[in-house]
């Protein structure tokens, strides 16, 4: 059974896709090497990352790290997975700032860790990016997009293109000069010379997006 280690060599994935792709390459040139992402050498819980990736959803990173702080003062714990979630009923939810729907995506969360749905982080590391996906992406509240972050950002998977994600669609635009941002299906063709550094070329992309234009 093959075994995926957490991240991958940046510097062979800057020099494959400067090469690779002409126009990508000019923009990675003029922004120079981007470092290799910290957490893919820290430890780190699923069940717990998915939660907290519930509680942020469609919120300020502020007002989401003071509903996290009264979730996790609520429970006792800096972790959240069954065995802390589940010491805190409903209402004690809604008191720490947490939406009705919310509350309900915990829930299932807790109860498909509970059945033995999430794969833990070792078992993770046997599974292709697609099996990770489809184990994830049932539970309520956790889409394809939340999984590929876990995949980029976590667990440092090197092939990761988060078509539908807005900043890697504009930062395609701009690499590629086009009127409108391509659509999914357009970027995800487009991406295919960008594996097995699909990941990284995503780094870049939502680099690019985020330049100011020129003049």
């Amino acid at each position: 059974m093959p075994r995926y280690r957490r991240g991958f060599d940046v510097d062979a994935a800057f020099a494959y896709l400067r090469k690779r792709d002409r126009a990508l390459g000019a923009w990675m040139r003029r922004i120079g090497p981007i470092e290799a992402d910290a957490r893919w050498r820290k430890s780190f819980d699923p069940v717990d990352a998915l939660a907290r990736a519930i509680l942020y959803q469609q919120l300020s990173g502020k007002a989401a790290a003071t509903i996290v702080g009264r979730v996790e003062a609520a429970i006792g714990s800096d972790r959240l997975h069954a065995g802390t979630l589940g010491t805190i009923d409903d209402v004690a939810l809604r008191a720490c700032g947490v939406s009705g729907n919310k509350a309900l995506a915990l829930r299932d969360l807790v109860r498909r860790e509970a059945a033995g749905e999430i794969p833990d982080r070792r078992r993770m590391a046997t599974m292709q990016d697609v099996a990770i996906i489809d184990a994830l992406v049932p539970t309520r509240g956790i889409g394809r997009w939340t999984v590929e972050m876990m995949l980029m950002f976590r667990l440092g998977r090197p092939d990761v293109l988060p078509i539908d994600d807005l900043g890697i669609r504009k930062g395609a635009q701009r690499v590629d000069g086009l009127d409108a941002m391509p659509t999914p299906k357009s970027l995800a063709e487009r991406g295919e010379r960008w594996g097995p550094y699909r990941t990284y070329a995503s780094f870049y992309l939502w680099r690019i997006a985020d330049m100011p234009s020129p003049g």
